[in-house]
Formats: C-alpha cells, structure tokens, sequence
C-alpha cells in the first residue's frame, strides 16, 4: 500500500526554459539508467529476497524512485511549458513533439522509448542486489553527466545533485542489504554443512 504526499521530495522551480535540456533529461525519465526502470527493478525485485530486511530496502529504495520519476517528469515538463513550434523544431525535438506534444514520454535523450527489456530481475538475491549497486552507480553517473551539460542553469543543477545524491545513499543501502544478505546465506550453508558432517 503506498500513500501519495502531494508535494514533490525536493522543491522544483524552473525559470527558464531549455528545451535542449529537457532533451536530455528526458533520459532519466524512462532511460536505460533511469528512475522508471529503477522503480521497477527493485519493486519487483524485493520478492526474490530472503529476509524482511532486504525486501524492505528493495521496497523503501523503489517507491523513493517514484518519487524521483515525478522530479525528473516535472524538470522536462516545467523546462519546455510553454513552448512555441520554432522553439520544439529548434531544439531537435520536432519527432518528439510530433508523437508526444509536450508530454512527458518515457525515453532515452537518443529517442530510443522505455522498454521492459531493460529491467534485471534474476531471483538470485546476491546476483540482483549487485546488479542493483551498479545501476546506483550508473544513474549517478548519468546525473553527473547531466549537471555537467547544464552548469549554467542553478535551478536545474541544484534539484540534479539532490537526485545525485540520493544515488549515492541507495548505493550505500543496496551494501547494507548485501552484505546481510551474504552473511545470511553464508550461515545457511555453514549450518548445512555442519549438520551433514555431524551425521557421518
């Protein structure tokens, strides 16, 4: 069950539109590293572990990147609102505009739509958990990137180090869970090998 705040995780207020940049952005709306595929790898992940512990971090990290996929869809939407024809053409997003208007649309800043393919589930908790410290690492990188394209908008740059930043700490907590997850699965086994050589 999720309860829905009204509010944004962190406050949002473009004051200048950039078309090109929403161009990009757009990328970790519904990229290949970005928060729609996060969302959904951890939610449907979190079945697949083996205590209360890592589901809930699966559970807790997943509806966070909800609230990211709103930011992010709020960043594309408030830096292209209002925007005029010639503005769109320019910018390169007349395909875009042709399909979506101005729509947010799950994609990747090279036009490729999100697709489900994308997602890693394997129902191995050890293999999934490092799956997902790489996808942190790489929707850090992405916003690294991002903030380096548009260092001259502050409003825009300050909300991409705050989702930075959150990538950062679901990092540290994908570690956490791991590491329980080993020491976990490591006890499992010793007490199976244990009991098999005790009745020899």
């Amino acid at each position: 069950m999720y309860y829905y705040l009204k509010t944004l995780q962190y406050p949002i207020n473009i004051k200048h539109r950039n078309l090109q940049m929403a161009k990009n952005i757009v990328s970790q709306y519904g990229g290949p590293d970005g928060e729609l595929g996060a969302s959904l790898r951890y939610l449907s992940q979190r079945f697949g572990m083996p205590d209360k512990k890592s589901k809930a971090i699966l559970n807790d990290i997943g509806t966070e990147e909800l609230a990211h996929l709103e930011m992010v869809g709020t960043l594309v939407h408030q830096l292209t609102d209002g925007a005029s024809a010639e503005e769109i053409q320019k910018a390169g997003l007349g395909a875009y505009y042709t399909d979506h208007g101005l729509g947010v649309y799950p994609q990747a800043a090279a036009g490729y739509p999100y697709t489900a393919a994308a997602l890693q589930v394997k129902g191995d908790p050890v293999a999934d958990l490092t799956e997902d410290l790489a996808a942190e690492q790489k929707a850090r990188a992405t916003y690294e990137h991002l903030i380096d394209l548009c260092k001259d908008d502050a409003d825009v740059v300050d909300v991409l180090k705050y989702l930075r930043e959150r990538e950062v700490v679901h990092f540290q907590r994908f570690g956490e869970a791991l590491n329980g997850v080993q020491e976990k699965l490591y006890q499992k086994n010793n007490y199976y090998l244990n009991n098999r050589n005790n009745c020899k």
